[in-house]
């Protein structure tokens, strides 16, 4: 296909944002685009899940119009991404088209499909709560890694860290309370409502979703 044709240049600049969003969170990450008709659906795993079953696995959504159908299921890294993003700043030129990097890569999380259907509300939780969640979070990795820690540690005290549930009613895990927050999700006035459907959990707001396993 030639490109993902977006709305307008305004929707093609808030991909970009995600994107970049994105790969400040996760640097050497990939994103998996699922195009189906007018919608894209753009998926990033931001923490990696354990064992077979991929438990702990956050995953990022952002559904996207677009202004021309297309079919696209593949998963490029961020890095390409930016690249092709990068270029029609650099030429000077406005596009609403996004040329898809056309080197695959193999992605753990995005084997695992979560459910389209099916989904039960179960709650909803102030963005402030979650906001606080991630910044406490992310506070505590910061001071509790010393300059010598290895990667295995450092890893180690993060799956602890964002496997824990906030206290809010009802609960949810600290690293979706992450993904939502590094991605642009969160309204700090606003609520993000929660859903499950078996093993998945999922937080959602206006700006996106949040899908934990």
């Amino acid at each position: 296909m030639s490109g993902l044709v977006f709305d307008d240049e305004q929707g093609y600049a808030d991909f970009a944002t995600f994107v970049a969003r994105a790969r400040s969170a996760v640097p050497g990450g990939a994103m998996r685009l699922q195009a189906s008709g007018s919608a894209l659906a753009a998926y990033v795993g931001v923490l990696p899940g354990r064992g077979l079953m991929g438990q702990g696995t956050v995953v990022g959504l952002r559904v996207t119009s677009l202004a021309e159908p297309a079919d696209l299921d593949t998963t490029v890294t961020l890095a390409s991404l930016t690249d092709r993003l990068a270029r029609p700043q650099a030429s000077g030129t406005a596009s609403a088209t996004l040329s898809v990097p056309p080197t695959t890569v193999q992605a753990g999380w995005a084997a695992m499909a979560p459910p389209r259907s099916g989904w039960e509300p179960v709650g909803s939780v102030p963005g402030l709560a979650l906001v606080a969640a991630a910044q406490d979070g992310i506070a505590e990795i910061a001071t509790g890694t010393t300059e010598h820690a290895g990667a295995a540690a450092v890893a180690d005290l993060r799956q602890r860290v964002w496997a824990r549930l906030t206290p809010t009613t009802p609960t949810v895990v600290a690293g979706g309370a992450f993904a939502a927050y590094v991605l642009g999700f969160l309204d700090p006035d606003a609520d993000c409502t929660v859903f499950a459907q078996g093993r998945w959990t999922r937080l959602s707001t206006t700006r996106g979703h949040v899908l934990l396993r």
